[in-house]
């Protein structure tokens, strides 16, 4: 499965995955980092399958980056039952992102 595009229709219905880890990406497309990190979030996607895995454009959902007080991009938060258990920030290579990812499946 891909990532999805998150808007704010669709944010607070992605986080009540239930027992799902839940990686959202906070990113924007001006932005060169994020544009890095983008292939590798998405490929997290479709090989994590016990991960949901969204992105959220900060210009078009400023609110919702606000909500969760996102003040530099790209910025990753790891959610379980709708509750943020994890923040980071920057470029990575895809083995990091994933391993900081599994720490929190077991």
């Amino acid at each position: 499965m891909d990532a999805l595009t998150l808007t704010n229709e669709n944010f607070e219905h992605f986080l009540s995955g239930g027992s799902l880890i839940t990686l959202v990406d906070f990113w924007a497309p001006w932005c060169g980092p994020c544009k890095l990190m983008s292939p590798v979030v998405h490929e997290l996607a479709q090989t994590m399958n016990e991960v949901q895995v969204g992105t959220l454009n900060v210009d078009d959902f400023p609110d919702i980056a606000q909500k969760y007080n996102i003040l530099s991009i790209p910025t990753f938060l790891i959610f379980k039952q709708g509750q943020v258990i994890d923040q980071f920030s920057g470029t990575m290579p895809k083995e990091v992102l994933a391993a900081r990812i599994r720490e929190y499946l077991s």
